[in-house]
């Protein structure tokens, strides 16, 4: 293997690059990124991204994108690789080993590594002046600057997972009246169940934020020169005033482009429990890959698949599967909500550590008498000892 390209210049991108040649490859490395900047986290971008303090001339302080930034020049020179940022990839033919590029050049590769990742899904219907979505850097900048518009303003965040709450939080940090919208009669419940959803739901009303739950919203009202958003429609008729609304309803996995390729496409692209299409020199990481029948969409996966994948494709098969444990965090009001295992519908949580009340507790999920997932609130310590504990029985299986 001569070639190999990355296409996505995202965490998982940059994470199959630094696998690569770690692992040893020395060819030429190609790596297309749509969005015109260098891989940077996205986490930050819902929290101190947007709370961050304004320069002294009230423009934004270059040190807060700064800071976002995966690589330095150093790593860049090590990793040896041609960058085509701002630059999208519209079409893949297995078949010639070619890519299709937005600038309308053609690449011939042998081996591709996709970590397009998922793009927010919106409401339908226009989005005037004032809506929102978070997911780049240039959407952090925009929600940014209307949040610095002047004075109070009236937030509706629509949509009350991790991305929804973490704005939330920032948005009251910031001053502003906040109002979350849930069509679920809680959040979190898919990932927590409900007891325990409940309790990180009392979050948002410690804090003044309105949680208004089990509705959906039908639209946004706008008005003025600008068609600025005014309002947002819930379905059963009420208005909630909005100067800002921010929908966080989930995202899709990047595979419009990849239609006609012959890859298999099913909420991304799926691949065997090794991160490898059924084309061995094509694989994927990250928010993009539907892996053994799950994908996951979090900070920790990206990273530890693209490593698998590359491990994978340089030999040429499956040598390696990625079974490792589910992992997320989120930073929430000044609350860290960390979660691991595998958590099934009938497992029972109970808290062996803190108090409710206090916003700071560990609880185990038990199934037959043993745990298969972990919550924490604001206990780090305990939680990454129960957390090594259900990893050791989900390290990654390795034959070869």
């Amino acid at each position: 293997m001569k070639s190999v390209t990355v296409i996505g210049a995202s965490l998982a991108g940059l994470h199959a690059a630094r696998a690569l040649r770690a692992q040893g490859y020395d060819g030429r490395l190609t790596v297309v990124g749509a969005e015109p900047h260098r891989p940077y986290d996205r986490p930050p971008l819902s929290k101190e991204f947007l709370t961050a303090p304004a320069g002294a001339d009230g423009a934004e302080d270059p040190s807060a994108a700064n800071r976002l930034d995966l690589t330095d020049a150093e790593e860049v020179a090590e990793l040896d690789a041609d960058w085509l940022l701002g630059t999208g990839a519209t079409a893949l033919d297995p078949r010639h080993r070619t890519l299709s590029l937005t600038t309308g050049r053609t690449l011939t590769t042998d081996g591709i590594v996709l970590a397009t990742g998922a793009a927010p899904r919106r409401l339908p219907g226009p989005a005037p002046a004032g809506s929102h979505v978070l997911r780049t850097l240039d959407d952090a900048r925009a929600l940014r600057a209307d949040l610095s518009r002047g004075g109070q303003a009236q937030v509706v965040v629509i949509g009350g997972g991790f991305i929804g709450a973490e704005v939330a939080a920032s948005c009251a940090a910031l001053g502003h009246h906040v109002t979350v919208v849930e069509a679920a009669p809680l959040p979190l419940v898919p990932q927590l169940g409900h007891a325990m959803a409940e309790l990180c739901a009392r979050l948002h009303g410690d804090h003044g934020v309105a949680l208004r739950t089990g509705t959906g919203v039908r639209g946004l009202r706008s008005a003025g020169a600008d068609d600025r958003v005014t309002a947002v429609e819930l379905v059963d008729g009420r208005l909630l005033p909005a100067d800002v609304v921010v929908t966080g309803i989930g995202v899709r996995p990047t595979t419009a482009w990849l239609e006609g390729s012959g890859l298999p496409l099913d909420d991304g692209v799926r691949c065997d429990a090794g991160c490898v299409t059924p084309i061995s020199t094509i694989v994927a990481a990250g928010d993009v890959a539907h892996v053994a029948g799950a994908r996951a969409e979090h900070w920790t996966s990206a990273t530890e698949q693209a490593a698998t994948a590359v491990h994978n494709l340089l030999a040429g098969r499956t040598v390696r599967t990625h079974r490792a444990l589910p992992y997320f965090w989120s930073d929430q009001y000044g609350v860290r909500i960390q979660f691991a295992g595998h958590r099934a519908p009938g497992d029972v949580p109970r808290i062996v550590e803190g108090t409710p009340d206090d916003r700071s507790f560990l609880a185990r999920y038990e199934r037959d008498g043993r745990t298969t997932a972990v919550l924490a609130l604001n206990r780090a310590r305990p939680f990454l000892r129960l957390r090594r504990e259900l990893a050791r029985a989900a390290e990654p299986a390795r034959t070869g």
